[in-house]
């Protein structure tokens, strides 16, 4: 993974099953470009995030420095935090045109964030917003287990399957509305549900170019040699494609090098088997990395350095 240190990419997303790594792996990552100089950020939004335990510091929804390390930062977000700020940003302005048609509570915008594909397009505008920012030169995001990214990285494009719809209902029933808005005497907003549905619709086509734009994101698989994890990164790689994101990078981790029973030999054997399939699949159009399994865990800066130079030097 030595050249990714030159590709310039604003955003690193790290996928795969449950169990195979990916966080330490996500984690080693910003560790290694932070202390190279690059200010990094990496975000969890594993719905059991671990970056705690991993740094062995507090990780919260908030962004807080990885003390000792001078330019990396952590936070752990949740799909709570994640639709409190979309309340906070599109709360008032969406209550603004409901209320203007209808005699609502505020409350009703609860109701509205719980329509499928809101949070989800919030979150990866959020994370579009911090990797186009200022303050970050690398995020690197430790996404969820692999079905639910993969569902995450396809929403952008259903939900302007979803908007159009949306925006085409509203228009049929805009008389209507308007008549029954006087009809109640309800005063009239300064934005349009057309107006609000154009900002998202404008929202999800820069996060679907973002995600897509192999000069600004790379998508990195994580997996583990057996046969699980073959069929698993052959899913996910047919899927990112379907969707425009051509991987350039598979790591397979917890690969056997000490060899010292008869029961590790015969592991080792098995992996082999799968480490050459994958490399005869996978090896023509992704960079193959192979981290082994170690006696220990990866916790603390220490043994993440070590996953880190194994990742970028060999």
């Amino acid at each position: 993974m030595k050249d990714l240190e030159k590709r310039g990419r604003r955003l690193l997303l790290f996928g795969g099953k449950g169990g195979v790594g990916k966080t330490t792996c996500a984690a080693a990552t910003a560790l290694h470009f932070a202390e190279i100089g690059k200010r990094t950020l990496i975000i969890s939004s594993d719905p059991a995030p671990s970056l705690s335990d991993i740094f062995e510091r507090r990780i919260s929804a908030e962004e807080s420095p990885v003390e000792p390390v001078r330019d990396l930062h952590a936070m752990e977000i949740s799909s709570d935090i994640v639709l409190q700020r979309w309340k906070e940003r599109y709360g008032p302005e969406i209550y603004e045109v409901v209320s203007s048609f209808l005699p609502v509570e505020y409350d009703v915008i609860d109701y509205i964030g719980g329509a499928p594909g809101i949070e989800e397009e919030y979150m990866l505008g959020f994370i579009l917003d911090l990797a186009k920012g200022q303050r970050y030169d690398l995020i690197v995001w430790d996404t969820a287990p692999a079905g639910h990214t993969l569902h995450l990285l396809k929403m952008p494009e259903r939900f302007l399957t979803h908007l159009d719809a949306a925006a085409k209902m509203y228009t049929r029933l805009y008389t209507s509305l308007q008549n029954l808005r006087r009809s109640l005497k309800v005063r009239e907003g300064k934005r349009s549900v057309v107006d609000i549905i154009s900002g998202w619709r404008t929202l999800a086509e820069e996060v679907m170019e973002f995600i897509t734009d192999p000069s600004s994101t790379e998508f990195i698989i994580t997996t583990i040699p057996e046969g699980l994890g073959v069929s698993l990164t052959e899913r996910m790689l047919s899927t990112l494609k379907g969707s425009g994101i051509t991987p350039s990078y598979l790591i397979i981790n917890n690969v056997i090098t000490t060899i010292d029973s008869e029961f590790l030999k015969a592991r080792r054997k098995m992996q082999q088997e799968y480490i050459d399939q994958m490399m005869k699949m996978f090896g023509q159009e992704m960079c193959v990395s192979l981290l082994p399994l170690f006696p220990h865990e990866i916790k603390g800066i220490d043994r993440l350095e070590q996953v880190a130079k194994i990742l970028f030097e060999g």
